[in-house]
């Protein structure tokens, strides 16, 4: 860890440079915990849904009536 002299010193550059770094570090954060996440999706949203489905009358499905509503569960 850099103490606040030595952050102090950097140059323009070397703060940009390690201003890249965390960002690219952060985006790789959100990238794997969106993957994490998405991997969850279909369970998530059979525990949301199944009040709905229990009411629906027999032999009927759940329809969405547009692509977005899929996602839109909650």
């Amino acid at each position: 860890m850099e103490t606040q002299e030595q952050f102090e010193q950097q140059t323009l550059t070397e703060h940009l440079a390690e201003l890249r770094s965390c960002l690219l570090i952060s985006l790789a954060a959100v990238g794997a915990g969106f993957a994490a996440a998405y991997s969850f999706v279909r369970p998530l949203a059979d525990w949301f849904l199944r009040p709905l489905i229990k009411v629906l009358p027999p032999g009927k499905p759940l329809i969405f009536t547009s692509y977005q509503e899929g996602f839109f569960f909650i």
